[in-house]
């Protein structure tokens, strides 16, 4: 017996459900990196704003595993969503042929951090058979409440490995992630790129610093109105890029209120007025670039407070490398590497599984094949 008989898969709902302490000791184990995403303080402040909640399509459904003591050994961030939107894995085709089909695929339910396509920990136990009972009890919910499927997103690759053998299905995409190779400066980085690419590089930060300095900011020196800037300058990018922005100004007061020791703010100032802004996560081996904006237009100005100041203080922290977010091929030409991300997914309609498994099949190696052929795009000297 492995005790996973023993234990008791709950749905809880809100996280204010669960203990932040015991919460945190599982979704961010001493032995591994710290994510920031996963921590209580962060999935909480997105439910406490009501940017995660059932009025905006994200209903929190999180799974929890006790032990016949009633400790959590377990937990699974879940959600029961009625759309797809502020996932980053686009699943709109699935529905649309569902749809054409008769059937129906919302309600779905999302094991992910809510608009946020930053890989890491989904499915949070130190024993495996913990993990993939928090896995089969996400099924189990989904066939109680009709939900279509359940998706783990921007999952680790080993996860994705193991829900395999509960009917999971493995989708392959990419991001631009940047690595840090033990330079000690930026210079030490720039060395290793082509003469070209680094006279480029040079160039765009000098053109997009002429007549600007840029501010970085951390934990307690970031004040009230830097969040109201940077607030500005998040819903201009997001009515442009989204149409609605997914987070409110709530949400970044309880992030700088209970994070403002991860949070990093770039501001770009002209004449000491602030003309763009930028916000980042640091983790154990990770900065993670997360929103920019700016209200006026320089040339150059969005590579160098989202691209290069994010490099120069993964090098000074010592980070392992930055992520950047999602989409942007424009990443290779700084230094970014495309780098494969993973997710899992359940189907319960037969026949919609058997499509999807039939065109993950065919996306895969042209994904991995993409990944491959955007080495040979990088700025680094060739060997």
């Amino acid at each position: 017996m492995d005790g996973s008989d023993a234990l008791t898969i709950a749905v809880v709902g809100d996280l204010a459900n669960i203990d932040r302490a015991s919460w945190d000791a599982l979704a961010n184990p001493a032995d591994a990196p710290y994510d920031p995403f996963v921590s209580w303080d962060f999935l909480q402040a997105l439910e406490e704003s009501g940017c995660a909640s059932a009025e905006q399509g994200w209903q929190p459904a999180h799974v929890a595993a006790r032990d016949p003591r009633g400790a959590l050994v377990g937990a699974m961030p879940l959600y029961a969503k009625d759309h797809s939107y502020g996932e980053y894995v686009f699943d709109h085709a699935w529905a649309d042929a569902l749809h054409r089909a008769g059937g129906r695929y919302y309600p779905k339910l999302q094991c992910a951090v809510p608009f946020t396509p930053v890989p890491g920990r989904r499915i949070f136990a130190r024993e495996l058979s913990v993990e993939l009972a928090l896995a089969q009890g996400a099924l189990g919910l989904a066939q109680r409440a009709d939900a279509s499927s359940v998706h783990a997103t921007f999952a680790s690759e080993d996860l994705c490995a193991r829900l395999k053998q509960l009917g999971y299905l493995t989708r392959i995409g990419l991001q631009y992630h940047w690595f840090n190779r033990d330079y000690a400066t930026f210079a030490d980085f720039l060395a290793e790129l082509s003469s070209q690419k680094r006279k480029t590089i040079r160039r765009e930060r000098a053109r997009a610093c002429a007549g600007v300095t840029v501010r970085r900011l951390r934990g307690a020196e970031i004040g009230t109105c830097d969040w109201d800037f940077f607030f500005r300058c998040y819903m201009d990018t997001g009515s442009r890029k989204w149409g609605s922005p997914y987070l409110n100004r709530e949400f970044f007061t309880l992030l700088g209120e209970r994070m403002a020791d991860q949070c990093v703010l770039f501001i770009a100032d002209i004449d000491g007025r602030p003309v763009a802004s930028a916000l980042n996560l640091i983790g154990g081996d990770a900065l993670y670039g997360r929103y920019w904006g700016r209200v006026v237009d320089i040339p150059f100005l969005h590579f160098e407070v989202c691209y290069y100041q994010a490099i120069e203080l993964a090098i000074e922290l010592g980070l392992s490398r930055v992520e950047a977010g999602a989409q942007g091929d424009h990443k290779l030409a700084r230094g970014y590497v495309a780098t494969p991300t993973y997710s899992a997914h359940w189907i319960g309609h037969p026949g919609l599984r058997d499509a999807i498994a039939h065109y993950l099949r065919a996306e895969a190696p042209a994904v991995v094949e993409e990944v491959e052929a955007l080495e040979e795009a990088t700025p680094f000297k060739r060997a």
